[in-house]
């Protein structure tokens, strides 16, 4: 064997290999920015889906804080006539109250 020609050899392996290397490097470094716009992507879409889904929430309450205002004032108004109600019963019972009171702590029984 001839020594030039070995030597030719061992060199363009170790080209080979330094091509070889930068083609993974290169590989390596396209995969790292796919992964990094992957995730970039995939944050957007959360961010979107999430914006989403606060709207659908915000816009189900303003709906049901608009029949909660009906359903209080609905209340307010049932209340007020049961107070209503009320007072009128008890305005005519207390006489009588008063007088079965009277009559029971006045009476001695033997």
């Amino acid at each position: 064997m001839d020594p030039m020609r070995g030597q030719g050899g061992i060199q363009m392996l170790l080209t080979a290999e330094q091509e070889a290397q930068q083609i993974v490097t290169a590989a390596r470094n396209t995969k790292m920015a796919r992964l990094r716009q992957a995730k970039e992507e995939a944050e957007r879409e959360v961010t979107n889906y999430k914006s989403h889904l606060e709207d659908e929430y915000q816009k189900s309450i303003s709906e049901s804080s608009g029949s909660a205002d009906s359903t209080v004032k609905r209340l307010e108004v049932e209340t007020e006539a049961k107070i209503k109600s009320l007072k009128q019963t008890t305005s005519k019972v207390s006489p009588k109250v008063v007088k079965m009171l009277v009559k029971n702590t006045t009476t001695v029984r033997n």
